[in-house]
């Protein structure tokens, strides 16, 4: 996800406007303490006139907060870098995320900590690059409260978490793999669903004994539901809506996460939800 230097609306919660700020930027390696957690910036290296950096998130023991994608309730992250200096974009890259399940239905998160790793564009190489970020995030247990924090972090400025950035990128954001390709985990195959209802079925591959998951993100207006896999790691994927009148073809990313291995594909489905 990459975003360009603009102001993002993204009030995502009533809540917000009655919320006072739940931090305030202390600069690395210190953090902006919210209610139940902590964010803040981080720095790793420069290579040409990119950047590694980094938004680093800890949790209390039992609470959560969002992947990019919520799924059927929760609110993902908003990020505003407008008062960024010497940037010309901030490019988010997202970790594989955890599947929960409670009374409000099935969501995606995060728990404990994650480091969202960033990776920069300076304009100038020759010139200090300095990331100003208002962020909103859900933080939640029983319930869910919108935070927000305002940080800043002037990158090589201080000491340099590359190695844990690096890792991150490496070892937990999923990497691109088309359907079918080998590898320990794979989405194998895609079909029609075996009950006839719209949407799609998918043959997934894992490491023994790992479980795996399987998250589907759509266009605005288009919902899926991921059942639970079968014993023989096929997986059912309801339409559960769509935008009236739409035609079709329509692109969807798909997650299959198992263990501490993730691989993302697009794929592209008809109005029914059918591949194509």
């Amino acid at each position: 996800m990459v975003f360009r230097l603009r102001s993002i609306s993204s009030l995502f919660c009533l809540g917000l406007l009655l919320l006072p700020s739940l931090g305030v930027a202390q600069g690395m390696p210190g953090w902006s303490q919210g209610l139940h957690s902590r964010v803040r910036l981080v720095s790793g290296d420069r290579t040409g006139t990119q950047w590694l950096a980094g938004i680093d998130m800890a949790l209390d023991p039992g609470f959560k907060t969002y992947w990019r994608n919520p799924g059927e309730s929760g609110l993902p992250p908003r990020f505003d870098w407008a008062g960024s200096e010497n940037v010309a974009s901030v490019d988010v890259k997202w970790p594989a995320p955890s599947r929960s399940e409670d009374g409000a239905g099935v969501s995606y998160v995060y728990h404990d900590n994650v480091l969202l790793p960033l990776v920069v564009q300076a304009v100038d190489v020759a010139k200090p690059v300095k990331l100003v970020l208002s962020i909103e995030y859900g933080i939640c247990k029983d319930i869910c409260i919108p935070a927000n924090a305002t940080l800043a972090l002037t990158l090589g400025a201080g000491p340099s978490q590359q190695a844990e950035i690096a890792a991150a990128l490496h070892d937990k954001v999923p990497r691109v793999q088309a359907i079918g390709a080998p590898g320990p985990v794979s989405i194998l195959s895609l079909g029609p669903n075996t009950d006839g209802k719209p949407g799609f079925s998918a043959t997934l591959k894992s490491p023994p004994g790992e479980a795996p998951n399987l998250f589907v993100e759509a266009p605005e207006g288009w919902y899926f539901s991921t059942a639970k896999p079968d014993d023989h790691n096929r997986v059912s994927v309801s339409l559960d809506e769509k935008p009236k009148d739409a035609a079709g073809p329509v692109t969807v990313t798909l997650t299959l996460v198992a263990g501490q291995n993730a691989v993302e594909s697009e794929v592209k489905l008809d109005a029914t939800g059918k591949p194509r």
